[in-house]
């Protein structure tokens, strides 16, 4: 089984938040794009010699909105990369963006930078929709962004939000077909969520009601298989072969460094796995690393308790669920030795786990209920 390891790269600087939105995004009238260069440039050497000797698989640049950067910071990152650990032949390189004229006239400064994957932040087809997410691009825009992303880049996908107020299954349906005719190896499908500290949360909005919310679930995995694109992810859906290989990093439990503002990490030496997390204040992170005291935040070993419940949450979001050998050389143990065996025979009598050899998984009607089912297990 090939060892993985992502890097993330957090650029935390947006135009607008976004009302849903409970990222680490801030919008600045001003950036001083060579000193974030720099700054990028001394954390990458920082993080690379606590964890030298790694084969980077993926690089994702995400935000925030990665297309703000200056396309020379993105070639000057991916250099450093480069130079503190090896990069594998077939590297996967994904930055975010947004379907505004601006940021369509960059991309192919971005691949020329050397991304190789391009995400667009789409989220809907419907104007009123666009306008109740806050979203600063119109239809026309996000239909251009689409068109010239795939000129541009061999791999792409695009990001789409359901389950909105009063939203039907019948007009997602229309929807989602509208966007399954765009598309090309990948989409990513949320639910809407209301998250604490957001501009919703304060508006009290509520998404779509439970009922519904199951409809359109179940509706989209039903097109999107229909489609050739089944769900590799609770909400990720993909061609054979055309998954994100970064996302793939932290459902499958793997190794990866973050880079900038509030990133997260999960290093492991010695059999013993760091979760480190970056300083989120963006003036305050830049700050430390000029001064070179590095951006991180905190550096905690995890106990193989916890261990096993990132794995087992993380884990049983994809529809591979969670293997077998790869648990074993993460934990040192099977699963029924970290687990309650009555618990997973319950959960398998029930109908929301599957036992497979060599593997555990959720069930589709498992899908539809996951916090409770990890809930009911890990508790």
């Amino acid at each position: 089984m090939t060892e993985a390891f992502g890097i993330y790269v957090h650029w935390p600087f947006c135009e607008s938040k976004c009302p849903y939105c409970d990222f680490n995004s801030h919008v600045s009238e001003a950036v001083d794009h060579t000193a974030w260069a720099e700054a990028y440039r001394r954390e990458i050497a920082r993080v690379g010699a606590a964890a030298p000797g790694r084969t980077v698989t993926s690089v994702f640049f995400g935000g925030g909105t990665p297309t703000l950067m200056k396309a020379a910071t993105v070639e000057m990152i991916l250099s450093e990369i480069a130079r503190v650990w090896t990069l594998a032949p077939d590297v996967e390189i994904t930055a975010e963006a947004n379907p505004s004229s601006a940021e369509i006239e960059l991309f192919r400064d971005f691949r020329s930078a050397g991304v190789n994957r391009l995400s667009l932040g789409v989220q809907s087809f419907d104007a009123a929709a666009l306008a109740f997410l806050g979203r600063r691009h119109d239809v026309g825009q996000a239909l251009r962004a689409i068109a010239e992303s795939q000129k541009v880049f061999a791999r792409t996908s695009f990001d789409l939000i359901y389950a909105r107020p009063d939203q039907t299954e019948e007009s997602w349906r229309a929807e989602l077909g509208h966007a399954l005719a765009l598309a090309g190896e990948h989409l990513s499908v949320y639910q809407l969520t209301i998250e604490p500290g957001t501009e919703f949360r304060r508006r009290r909005i509520t998404p779509a009601a439970e009922g519904p919310a199951v409809d359109m679930f179940e509706a989209t995995h039903e097109m999107m298989n229909a489609a050739g694109m089944p769900a590799y992810e609770i909400s990720n859906h993909a061609r054979p072969g055309a998954e994100c290989r970064h996302n793939l990093v932290y459902w499958r439990g793997e190794d990866y460094a973050g880079i900038g503002p509030g990133a997260h990490g999960r290093l492991t030496q010695d059999g013993v796995t760091v979760a480190t997390e970056e300083i989120r204040a963006p003036a305050a992170w830049l700050a430390a690393v000029a001064l070179g005291a590095g951006g991180e935040r905190s550096r905690t070993p995890l106990s193989a308790s916890e261990r096993i419940e990132e794995i087992v949450l993380m884990g049983l979001r994809l529809t591979e669920g969670i293997l077998q050998t790869r648990f074993r050389a993460q934990t040192g143990k099977a699963f029924d030795e970290a687990l309650p065996s009555d618990k997973i025979a319950t959960l398998i009598d029930e109908g929301y786990l599957a036992r497979e050899p060599g593997a555990l998984r959720a069930t589709p009607a498992g899908l539809q209920r996951l916090n409770a089912v990890i809930e009911y297990l890990l508790a």
